[in-house]
């Protein structure tokens, strides 16, 4: 690549994704036997950085674009090739080409391919050797009529065999000057590049593909290329640059290899991407990779020529300034003014600033390089944000700086230093905690301070426990206090407060039966009788006579005995 230096070219500026380049016009003189001298456009960029502005020269060949404006149909902008371009008069390759005969009727086989369905037929073959090289090729490249195969073939011949590259009459950016030199370059190349290929079958042992190098097989069918005196298998008959098959067999030799027309063509001319046609003017545009006839290089929006101007490039396509500011420029939020692609466009969340209007909302100090915040579609500074928006620590006080750690619980936060127990003041970090009204404690501190302690021995009740009379116990600790039984899950008593069993109370508290000595616990319901100072058991009171039940009846004591009436009245008579 042959670099060279331009002068006059205006300082751009980059912005955002889009490349603003600078078309330069080439010249160079030729003659009909000599190739144009082609230089590698240079683009200009500008990075600004604050104050500092420096101009960089890149040298570079941009990636070709697929499709420009005037590459598409001015109406509708579709591509070309989704009209109808092929004419009546050319439907045969050789007509196409304006060489001599007519091969709609093969002279050798004897058949119009029409009558047997198909669009073209390699010439001299008969039918059953015609369906045998078309079995060899891919079903899209066989020109059935009716079918995809004759609209691809259609297509191949409009854009390998381009009509304007085999007439001047089609020509209709020709300048009248430069028809001597169009004329001398078609006649040069029919002459020495330029034929159709032919189809036969191999007879020779040992014959390779001039394209693979692979052996073809005896008796097979093959492409003779008579301009290099090679034969093909009919798969390798591709054109050296786009890789595709050579329609109707129609090639260019170029450096021994082979070439459709268009791409023979572009090896020694430059093609405009604007209208298809050859450059045969020594003064051309170069732009985006690509070579124009001068004013063809348009803007994308409004047609007009970008030839020395500068332009933007958006979704791959050229826009002159005026029309990319107008369509694509952003507004600015604090003056509402478009951002022009002179101007540095400042983002945050799809919201665009000027560099100049990039403020702090309160403040008004610049915000460029500098850390901010959002709040409510507004920006501010670090300082003014953490005033009024930040949050703070519920246990400090303080803001929560950039890059500080913190810790949050339902909608509390802390400092990860301030996030301690308030009773011993430690770090909790990620240990467990206990929350109890707003404060934090620790397990430990939160057991030594709130948990539930037995009465007994004032240690930590960690599971199961009793409850009497409000107050906890181990199971263990709810003891007797006379002889110390458990009495979880047993019937028990108190006296003064403290418990005992069934059997320690009334050993130790409970009347005893004047009768039988043994103690009166009350304990189930049990009902007693009482008289002077005496107790009995229901049971026991009975007449110390006739041993009959006294209870509910009247009685009469004797002595230390009670008898009921009539063993009285018999002791008495």
């Amino acid at each position: 690549m042959r670099l060279g230096s331009f002068s006059g070219f205006s300082e751009i500026a980059a912005i955002r994704g889009s490349s603003i380049q600078t078309t330069a016009c080439l010249r160079a003189s030729h003659t009909h036997d000599s190739l144009l001298d082609i230089f590698t456009i240079s683009s200009f960029t500008r990075f600004a950085r604050g104050s500092e502005k420096n101009v960089i020269a890149v040298f570079d060949e941009l990636d070709p674009l697929p499709e420009l404006a005037s590459k598409n149909c001015t109406s509708c902008k579709c591509p070309r090739e989704a009209h109808d371009v092929c004419h009546d008069e050319w439907v045969s390759v050789r007509a196409r080409l304006g060489l001599k005969g007519d091969e709609s009727r093969d002279p050798v086989g004897g058949f119009d391919p029409r009558d047997a369905g198909l669009a073209w037929a390699p010439p001299g073959l008969p039918l059953h050797k015609v369906e045998e090289y078309f079995s060899m090729l891919p079903e899209l490249s066989v020109p059935r009529l009716g079918t995809a195969g004759e609209r691809h073939r259609d297509r191949q011949l409009a854009t390998q065999l381009p009509k304007q590259d085999l007439a001047r009459a089609y020509c209709r950016h020709l300048d009248p000057q430069h028809s001597v030199s169009a004329d001398d370059f078609m006649a040069a190349r029919n002459e020495i590049a330029l034929d159709i290929g032919s189809v036969q079958e191999v007879f020779e042992k040992g014959v390779e593909c001039g394209a693979c190098s692979e052996p073809l097989k005896y008796a097979s069918l093959a492409v003779s290329a008579s301009k290099l005196g090679l034969l093909y298998h009919p798969t390798c008959f591709r054109c050296s640059q786009c890789e595709e098959l050579l329609v109707d067999l129609a090639y260019c030799v170029h450096d021994d290899a082979l070439y459709c027309e268009r791409h023979y063509a572009e090896q020694l001319k430059p093609r405009c991407a604007a209208c298809d046609e050859l450059i045969f003017s020594g003064e051309y545009t170069k732009a985006m990779n690509k070579d124009w006839h001068s004013g063809h290089f348009c803007c994308w929006q409004c047609d007009e020529s970008l030839t020395g101007q500068r332009y933007v490039l958006r979704d791959e396509h050229p826009y002159c300034i005026k029309c990319y500011e107008s369509v694509f420029a952003n507004g600015c939020e604090e003056c509402h003014k478009i951002i022009g692609i002179d101007s540095k466009d400042l983002s945050y969340k799809d919201k665009h600033w000027h560099e100049a209007c990039f403020l702090c909302n309160k403040c008004r100090v610049s915000l460029v390089d500098k850390q901010f915040g959002s709040k409510v579609d507004k920006i501010y500074c670090g300082n003014c944000y953490d005033a009024q928006f930040a949050s703070r620590c519920d246990g400090c006080g303080e803001i929560f700086r950039a890059g500080t750690k913190k810790m949050e619980y339902k909608t509390r936060q802390w400092h990860e230093k301030c996030f301690c127990c308030v009773v011993c003041k430690n770090a909790i970090g990620t240990k467990s905690f206990i929350p109890r009204e707003q404060e934090i404690y620790c397990a430990g501190c939160y057991e030594d301070k709130f948990a539930t302690r037995c009465v007994k021995c004032n240690k930590i009740i960690t599971s199961g426990g009793v409850t009497y009379k409000n107050e906890p116990w181990h199971r263990d600790c709810f003891t007797c206090s006379h002889c110390n039984q458990s009495l979880a899950g047993q019937r028990f008593t108190s006296r003064d407060e403290k418990p005992y069993c069934a059997d320690c109370f009334g050993e130790l508290f409970a009347k005893r039966c004047t009768a039988c000595t043994k103690p009166i616990t009350g304990i189930g319901g049990t009902r007693f009788i009482s008289f002077e100072d005496r107790h009995w058991h229901n049971d026991c009171f009975i007449c110390a006579g006739c041993k009959t039940s006294l209870v509910g009846r009247g009685f009469i004591t004797d002595a230390e005995d009670i008898i009921c009436p009539e063993c009285a009245k018999q002791k008495l008579s």
